[in-house]
């Protein structure tokens, strides 16, 4: 198959034509393959035999075209060749060349194993029967996105057969669509599918990477996701089983996002892996000083250089062919700061590349998120991203936590929390001191737990992290978690420990789900799903991290609450605005925002910062371009007294219909009405949701 034609819009840094059609182009006479390197002075190709892929058949000399990139044709890059490029060049500080080295093509499609733990690119074809199938396009203000792992998620499922177990296949078997459904989720998030390979550390110690994080090659599947029937068949069978996967979800309705890792290679430090682009051109592919130190923003070993002409438009050229030949739905950006670093290695929002993922026409409708820090100098860059992108915002994170876990340890022993609720409110309507007007709340990724930290369960239940597995002697992991494990460390019998700890999860979930912004669920977290107190299980590909679906009478009710704070959240637009609100102005697609004590009455200046008060009302109207006016009311009771609290009163005719509540065990029809004025009894800590009619 011809790929299309690149075209690059104008950015400064991005437009050099000798950068396009960079790999192997098929066509009527073979093969073409391009590949860039600005240091190199020799460049061969090496064809491999089909069987043994040890043994070279042919090794061809690479042409120097211009503008760094040697090119060879010939008939011998046709479907499933099996390939890999030798690179020569001067020795000097940054460039480490050996012409002896075997080297993974950097657009490569397909990869196979060597003998020695060497790889060979793989020439695919793509060819892809997509039929009537098409992105779902859903509208970010109706987004729930739900990061999952492939493998984890189906390793377990007794629904789904043995065979497709932890496999692309499995994730699309209608025993999961029916789950997303169920749940009410929209885009699947995943974990790196891209192929990666585990560091020599980790397999030192017996164990693996799980996780991903340390990719290989930027367009190419991870093979080990893929049936085993695919992998026998080969590279091209493993991509058209990732392809079937996302028609599959696609018909469902469901979105595909992948969490991508641009930010470091697989390489490691210098003295690491030579796989790739440290053997190609080391010094422009990596950041480092002009010694050839590394400058290392990632905590990886090294960082890619995308202030380089041609590291920017590898990650460039991956991002459109995951979304346009694998009709890939959006992206999680891991470190994205680092892709934003000038040559300068500072942070900067309108960095070339930055500009050039949100602009670009092949990219248009794709979802574009960062992880908005790295551990470089100025990472912290959280509502820094420029308009068209989303950002996990990790200060929504902190202060849920904080609001429903650490205060109230801290309660438990000083009689008062150490904060008041005003920073919690800002959070839950949308944390507009964080983004801009003009971005609006849609720009938060709100989210209390990911695939890194805690699970929702062991959140309540740990107060501090057990990753002794991970054969670091508990060093690694986060040991600021903000959790509180309500008065005993893990696994207890205590049956007021337990209910404390499911209201605490109801309280988490409840508080997630009804807040302005885009929703993220970590798989397994709606049926609280454990990692028994570790909180990095990054190097466990077993029981700790595959989900388990035999669930107990509590996790099959906070999974009914689940359900139930979905479909709220999408029969009412008030919880999801797509603009922040201006006092005295009607904003279409805002919400109007009232806030109430619990005496009925406008919170005051005082009230927000008291620590002795943590309850609130909060009233949304939407202010609706394309659904019904809609009003919803609130209340959040923040600490462990029960107490009396007082409707607003509002206009003459109107009433408070039941919606939800944290406070009960399993969700129950609701439907009460309430007058305006009217006395409620509230748990302590619980929330209360109901509708304005």
């Amino acid at each position: 198959m011809v790929r299309p034609e690149t075209v690059l819009p104008p950015h400064a840094g991005l437009l050099d034509d000798a950068l396009d059609d960079l790999g192997v182009t098929l066509g009527p006479d073979g093969g073409t393959l391009r590949v860039w390197s600005a240091h190199a002075d020799a460049m061969q190709l090496l064809v491999f035999d089909d069987v043994d892929l040890d043994w070279a058949t042919e090794t061809l000399t690479m042409a120097p075209t211009g503008g760094g990139v040697f090119e060879v044709t010939t008939p011998l890059l046709r479907p499933g060749a099996r390939y890999a490029i030798r690179v020569g060049g001067p020795h000097g500080p940054g460039n480490t060349f050996n012409p002896q080295t075997l080297l993974i093509e950097p657009y490569s499609r397909g990869l196979v194993s060597g003998s020695f733990g060497d790889w060979r690119s793989v020439v695919i074809d793509g060819a892809f029967d997509w039929g009537a199938s098409a992105k779902p396009r859903v509208p970010m203000d109706r987004t729930v996105i739900y990061e999952g792992h492939v493998k984890g998620l189906t390793k377990r499922h007794p629904f789904i057969p043995p065979a497709l177990h932890g496999t692309y296949a499995g994730l699309a078997h209608p025993a999961m669509i029916e789950h997303f459904h169920s749940l009410g989720i929209t885009s699947v998030e995943l974990l790196p599918v891209h192929a990666f390979a585990t560091e020599p550390r980790l397999l030192q110690l017996g164990l693996t990477n799980y996780w991903g994080y340390n990719s290989l090659n930027f367009f190419t599947p991870h093979a080990a996701y893929a049936t085993a029937a695919s992998r026998a068949e080969g590279p091209e069978a493993v991509l058209r089983e990732f392809k079937g996967m996302v028609k599959l979800l696609h018909e469902a309705g469901l979105e595909v996002i992948l969490d991508v890792v641009y930010n470091h290679t697989a390489e490691e430090s210098i003295g690491g892996p030579r796989t790739s682009l440290r053997g190609i051109d080391n010094r422009s592919y990596y950041r480092q000083t002009d010694e050839g130190v590394y400058i290392d923003e990632t905590g990886c070993g090294n960082a890619v250089n995308t202030s380089t002409d041609a590291a920017a438009r590898l990650v460039l050229d991956s991002l459109r062919y995951w979304a346009n030949e694998v009709q890939i739905d959006g992206f999680r950006f891991d470190l994205a700061v680092t892709l934003g670093r000038d040559a300068n290695h500072s942070f900067t929002p309108d960095h070339p590349l930055l500009q050039a993922i949100r602009d670009d026409e092949h990219l248009a409708g794709t979802k574009l998120i960062a992880e908005p820090w790295d551990v470089g100098m100025g990472g912290w860059q959280t509502g820094a991203f420029g308009e068209g992108w989303h950002e996990w915002n990790d200060r929504y994170r902190d202060r849920v936590r904080n609001f429903w876990l650490s205060d109230i340890d801290y309660a438990r022993r000083a009689d008062t929390a150490p904060v008041g609720i005003g920073g919690f409110a800002t959070r839950l309507a949308g944390s507009s001191n964080t983004f801009s007007e003009e971005r609006g709340p849609l720009a938060s990724i709100n989210f209390v737990t990911a695939h890194d930290g805690f699970t929702l369960r062991d959140l309540v239940s740990y107060d501090v992290k057990h990753n002794l597995g991970n054969g670091e002697q508990n060093r690694d992991g986060a040991d600021t978690n903000r959790s509180f494990n309500h008065g005993a460390e893990g696994r207890t019998d205590d049956e007021q420990v337990l209910a404390t700890r499911r209201k605490a999860m109801r309280n988490l979930m409840g508080t997630l789900l009804l807040s302005a912004g885009v929703p993220m669920i970590t798989a397994g977290d709606e049926m609280g799903r454990t990692q028994r107190g570790n909180n990095n299980a990054y190097c466990h590909d077993s029981t700790l991290t595959w989900l388990s679906w035999d669930l107990a009478p509590w996790q099959r009710d906070l999974f009914a609450h689940t359900q139930r704070l979905l479909q709220l959240r999408r029969e009412n637009p008030a919880l999801r605005p797509k603009r922040f609100a201006r006092a005295g102005e009607s904003i279409p697609s805002a919400s109007v925002m009232e806030w109430f004590d619990e005496r009925g009455e406008t919170m005051s200046g005082e009230r927000w910062t008291d620590p002795s008060h943590r309850t609130l009302q909060y009233l949304a109207t939407s202010t609706p371009e394309e659904e019904e006016l809609n009003r919803i009311l609130l209340i959040v009771h923040g600490n462990e007294r029960a107490i009396d609290v007082t409707l607003p009163t509002l206009e003459p005719g109107v009433s408070f219909v039941s919606l939800w509540s944290s406070e009960e065990e399993a969700p129950t029809e609701h439907g009460e009405r309430f007058a305006t004025g009217e006395v409620l009894a509230v748990a302590g800590t619980s929330m209360r949701l109901f509708r304005v009619e």
